[in-house]
């Protein structure tokens, strides 16, 4: 796809240190969120704790005012997708899982991230829909290598969550960010049916797949941002921002508890 492929802006390794620190701010703000989580919490209390974190460490909240939107953190509940409004008035439960996605500004530059989280003891069915999210989203990362298309970062999301029984969400995408939120190329979760943007070194994308447990389709709420699906079965998002560079992927948003973890597999 040529245009797109013209408007990709590539970035350089500076640019990229910088675009680490604006995600290292994400990344710490979603472990927060990870370890307050607890029913009772309000939405609105998550977004506050986010904004001041963000600010705490000197960037801008990224979603906040973005295109009208009136919160920092989207957070979405059980069968809320994306861009959920934080709210006084929700309160978190046992057995919820919460989606939180979170944006800075950082030098000029963006980092975005997003992950789902359990409130409590969770049903299983829920249980494996997080796990089989956030492992579409590792397959997808593994993609993000010189040479090969976008549509093979969808490829591995679609095929991975599809062999486990739900389904992909195609009305929202993954997309390229920089110095802008969203930039060229679009990054779906699934396969289209046209030709698709070529991985170069300094490519940085937002993978993000939003995996259902029901239907595909989703409404949209009244409050115009509030992304549902439209059978009300639960659904999960995952996001990191990964850069292209000559040793492979490199993810610029893991939270401390990722790297942990995957210090723990090596040692075994």
């Amino acid at each position: 796809m040529g245009t797109a492929e013209q408007n990709i802006i590539v970035k350089t390794s500076t640019e990229i240190e910088v675009m680490q620190q604006a995600n290292s701010i994400v990344a710490g703000v979603l472990q927060m969120l990870q370890q307050e989580m607890r029913p009772g919490l309000t939405t609105r209390q998550m977004d506050r704790w986010a904004h001041d974190y963000c600010r705490d460490h000197g960037a801008v909240p990224a979603f906040l005012g973005y295109r009208g939107f009136p919160a920092s953190l989207c957070v979405s509940i059980n069968e809320q997708i994306v861009h959920g409004i934080p709210s006084k008035k929700v309160k978190v439960r046992e057995g919820d899982i919460v989606s939180v996605d979170f944006g800075t500004v950082y030098n000029g530059f963006y980092g975005d991230s997003a992950v789902t989280i359990p409130v409590g003891k969770i049903p299983a069915h829920k249980e494996k829909l997080l796990k089989v999210t956030q492992e579409a989203l590792e397959r997808g990362i593994k993609q993000v290598r010189i040479g090969n298309r976008i549509a093979d970062v969808s490829a591995a999301v679609q095929s991975y969550a599809e062999e486990h029984g739900f389904s992909v969400v195609r009305q929202f995408v993954g997309h390229g960010i920089g110095s802008d939120l969203h930039e060229a190329p679009e990054v779906p979760n699934y396969v289209q049916n046209q030709p698709s943007p070529r991985i170069v070194e300094g490519l940085v994308i937002a993978i993000e797949p939003m995996i259902n447990i029901g239907t595909a389709n989703v409404k949209v709420l009244k409050d115009g941002w509030t992304v549902i699906t439209a059978d009300k079965k639960p659904s999960a998002h995952f996001e990191h921002s990964v850069a292209a560079t000559k040793n492979g992927p490199l993810v610029l948003s893991r939270r401390q508890e990722e790297l942990e973890k995957k210090q723990e597999l090596q040692e075994l």
